[in-house]
């Protein structure tokens, strides 16, 4: 069997309430798209690391400065109340849905790794995480069909097997034939008249 590799994508059928503040919006867009913990007592600030990057996004652009946008690994981890290594393992889903991307710059002479949103909005970066998921599923759609086809095909073969096997048997010359016995209804009704 072929490996399977290990992206997982949850999403969840999750409403905020009503008049949902931008804590509350925030929460449950990581929590539809899979991005929140899942683990029990994991940490419930993550969305404070969504609100971030769409801050630092939107004054990286008003500044013309993209690098401002940029948030390192440390930085998500401190507003997400996480440690460094913990936030690496969650980044790992956001990058899967391109939902942030990767990037480095210069300054004062240091090379500074990070991440940014992907995109100049949230939405523009959601909407690459849609075309990811969507993407997803077409693949599994593909997939789907293989399946119907592969089983439809092991049927017509395993049917062809069988009428190619019911066919040698009748080509088989038959064993003597069996007479036919010339018999009247009065030989079995004792001779009387029904």
């Amino acid at each position: 069997m072929n490996a399977v590799r290990d992206k997982k994508i949850v999403l969840m059928n999750v409403e905020p309430g009503l008049n949902p503040g931008p804590e509350e919006l925030a929460n449950t867009i990581l929590c539809r798209t899979g991005l929140l913990p899942r683990k029990k007592g994991a940490t419930d600030k993550m969305h404070r690391v969504l609100l971030e990057l769409y801050e630092r996004s939107k004054i990286a652009y008003r500044q013309k400065r993209l690098e401002k946008a940029v948030m390192t690994v440390e930085e998500m981890g401190a507003y997400a109340s996480i440690s460094r290594q913990t936030m690496y393992d969650y980044l790992s889903r956001w990058t899967d849905l391109a939902i942030v991307a990767k990037t480095s710059y210069i300054t004062d002479g240091r090379v500074v790794i990070g991440y940014k949103l992907n995109g100049t909005t949230l939405e523009s970066a959601f909407e690459k995480a849609v075309v990811s998921i969507r993407s997803n599923l077409e693949t599994t759609q593909r997939f789907i069909r293989e399946l119907q086809r592969t089983i439809k095909n092991e049927k017509i073969s395993e049917a062809q097997k069988q009428n190619s096997e019911g066919a040698s048997i009748d080509s088989e010359e038959p064993a003597e034939p069996i007479p036919l016995v010339d018999a009247k209804i009065s030989d079995f009704d004792g001779g009387n008249n029904l």
